[in-house]
């Protein structure tokens, strides 16, 4: 007995402190949500009714982001849930009131709408170019042989006027003798007083031209002239200063007219080139200014403006080149180099870029890149400047007002619809309006609003996904459930139903691979109260979908929780599935579940894509087995960049490719290798 006894204190002085905390603190928070055990055995089931009757939902104080309609254990500690109050009334029919508590434990959070400058940021990528205005050829100018090369590497830096090469031409040499015969017969005529007939000064200017159409300089041919003799060599200069880029040539070789010796870039400027994608050009114009780095230089920001968009889209990229002329003075911009830049657009309050800077300016016609305050010519072709408005570059605002703004995150987007939550004023309760808004153009953190909205009113920018399952809760008018109507709860829709697998479309150009090993497996006997729920899931999912692509964490977490608590919800027995219907969905649940289990650890935007990238394998197998209602396709997108080139797939329900795991880097990295048609439900002729 002794033994027993001294094996229990050693067992029990083992238990580290921090466990003996973890219970206390579980015993008192269970103390406070139920109150004393006693209390809760003697609570009769009238009693518990009345008490659910009272709150609109129950959460967990550790997991806030678990909304359940009945009472019971938190799903992922297995704390009790704790009551949130319901309303107390007086609300309309799109709104929702909620106590100081539960909105304390939701953590909503609002922002006033306000008005204010539009500004997007577009990230392109890109590199470093050579200027193509400051390259040149060195060629031969006749015929002859390479005797010797002063340069005979690339990557030399030279001067205007250096040395480049000594060639050896009897043309040359032809061409020399002419001209000291002609320089001969214009002293004797002028020793002798000679006048009439072919004038020898005609003849000396002619072979004085020849000389310099075979590319002698003023210096050499004077040099001919004191030296009184021809020569069969001649050497080749520089015509500027640069670096040579490339070396066609090598000693001995015998070139023709027109032979490319050498070419000399000028490197004190260069060009930018970035590749705008068709869905980047509504952003681009002339004079934007654009920020970039490179990776040789970290830390060092360097800027420049738009001078150039390409008026061809490239048929293999589907891009767009744009292009910056940028001082490059002290050579550290190397050609070749990667570019990653951010273009920073203006916009009105319709929607449409402009650009201020250029309102007024003078610009070269046929070289845009010269742009000046007044009026003159053309620093590179010599022509009148026009004024930028009159080129059709200027893009000027066509509206007074600025637009109105909210944040991002206070939008909830489903398809076609945007739904915001505004918070009603003036009300001893918060009470949260649901309002459909219309949207203009994404400007980075913000969406432009069109209408729906007025300055200064509240929106929910946190927690407006908490609200919403909340309004679905009670049978309202909610983001997936516009009309409203009773939540799928398991107590309705007796109708049961039946339907076959899903059908892949004619446009899927080949077999999808399957990454959770999830083939479809003949008919499911499922019911419409099911496919409800399943769409539900569905529309969550396309939320976190679009908001990744739009770089957004915070809206792509929301939308997730929101599918945590919509999959949590769905089980087989308020579903009333049976059979293999039954067993595929409780396998698939548990994936999903399991996939979202840290989720609340996901603290980073990469984290989040990699766990959509997990939901996605299931999403994918769920599709495959079970199909979708509704109206829309469904379709499967694979791209082979994504996670370092080891690619991933995932569902979107649109047609136009919008990478979740990729965002604004390559927004249309991907291809879709299957269509989803809605599954038509027929009626079952049997049970569940």
């Amino acid at each position: 007995m002794n033994n027993i006894l001294d094996k229990i204190k050693t067992a029990v002085f083992s238990i580290p402190r921090y466990v003996w905390g973890l219970i206390l603190v579980a015993f008192l928070l269970g103390l406070w949500i139920g109150g004393p055990g006693e209390a809760k055995v003697k609570m009769t089931e009238h009693d518990l009714s009345s008490a659910q009757s009272e709150v609109a939902f129950w959460t967990c104080a550790m997991h806030p982001q678990i909304n359940l309609p009945d009472p019971g254990q938190c799903p992922i500690c297995f704390m009790d849930l704790i009551p949130m109050e319901t309303s107390t009334g007086g609300e309309g029919p799109r709104e929702y009131r909620m106590s100081e508590a539960a909105v304390a434990i939701a953590g909503i959070a609002t922002t006033p709408v306000r008005r204010d400058i539009a500004r997007a940021e577009t990230r392109l990528s890109g590199k470093v170019a050579y200027d193509e205005t400051l390259m040149k050829h060195i060629t031969a100018w006749f015929p002859g042989r390479l005797e010797h090369l002063y340069v005979d590497y690339t990557g030399i830096s030279v001067k205007e006027g250096d040395h480049m090469a000594e060639i050896y031409s009897p043309k040359l040499y032809a061409a020399q003798e002419e001209y000291l015969q002609a320089l001969m017969m214009v002293e004797r005529e002028k020793s002798v007083g000679s006048v009439g007939g072919r004038s020898a000064q005609v003849m000396l200017e002619s072979a004085q031209e020849k000389l310099r159409l075979l590319g002698l300089t003023l210096d050499q041919i004077r040099e001919i002239e004191d030296r009184g003799t021809p020569s069969d060599r001649i050497e080749i200069y520089s015509p500027l200063s640069g670096i040579v880029i490339h070396k066609n040539a090598v000693e001995g070789m015998y070139v023709k007219t027109g032979t490319r010796i050498y070419t000399v870039a000028d490197l004190s400027r260069v060009w930018i080139i970035l590749d705008a994608y068709e869905s980047d050009l509504a952003w681009m114009a002339y004079g934007q200014e654009v920020s970039f780095q490179v990776e040789a230089l970290p830390g060092k920001m360097f800027s420049g403006r738009v001078s150039f968009i390409d008026p061809v889209l490239d048929p293999k990229t589907r891009a767009v080149k744009v292009r910056l002329n940028i001082s490059n003075q002290d050579g550290k911009l190397k050609p070749n180099m990667f570019v990653k830049a951010t273009v920073h657009s203006q916009i009105d309050a319709h929607g449409h870029v402009v650009n201020p800077y250029m309102a007024g300016k003078w610009v070269g016609s046929m070289h845009p890149e010269i742009v000046k305050d007044n009026p003159g010519d053309c620093d590179i072709c010599g022509m009148p400047l026009v004024r930028a408005e009159d080129l059709g570059i200027v893009h000027g605002s066509q509206s007074i007002e600025k637009p109105l703004l909210v944040p991002a995150s206070a939008v909830l987007l489903t398809g076609k619809r945007a739904v915001v939550y505004v918070q009603v004023p003036n009300q001893a309760e918060p009470l949260f309006e649901g309002r459909e808004v219309q949207l203009g153009a994404r400007t980075g953190d913000d969406y432009i609003i069109v209408s729906g909205l007025k300055e200064g009113e509240l929106v929910v920018t946190k927690g407006n996904f908490k609200i919403d399952s909340a309004m679905q809760i009670a049978a309202k008018p909610s983001m997936m459930n516009p009309e409203g109507g009773v939540a799928m709860t398991g107590h309705a829709g007796h109708g049961d139903m039946s339907g076959s697998t899903p059908k892949t479309s004619q446009k899927q150009s080949q077999p999808a691979e399957d990454h959770s090993a999830h083939v479809p497996r003949g008919e499911m006997n499922v019911n419409e109260q099911f496919m409800t729920a399943l769409d539900q899931i569905f529309q969550s999912y396309f939320t976190a979908q679009s908001a990744l692509a739009a770089d957004d964490q915070n809206p792509a977490v929301e939308a997730l929780l929101a599918f945590q608590n919509m999959v949590i919800e769905t089980t087989t027995d308020k579903t009333a599935l049976s059979g293999q219907a039954k067993t595929e969905w409780q396998q698939n649940r548990k994936s999903l579940l399991s996939n979202l289990e840290h989720l609340q650890h996901w603290t980073s935007i990469e984290a989040v894509r990699k766990g959509f990238n997990s939901l996605s394998a299931t999403m994918l197998a769920i599709e495959q087995t079970y199909g979708h209602s509704g109206e829309q396709n469904y379709y499967q997108v694979f791209c082979p960049m994504a996670f370092d080139n080891k690619g991933a797939y995932w569902l979107q329900s649109y047609s136009t490719v919008k990478n979740p795991y990729l965002g604004s880097k390559m927004l249309g990295c991907g291809d879709i290798k299957a269509e989803f048609n809605p599954q038509i439900m027929t009626d079952m002729k049997g049970g569940h």
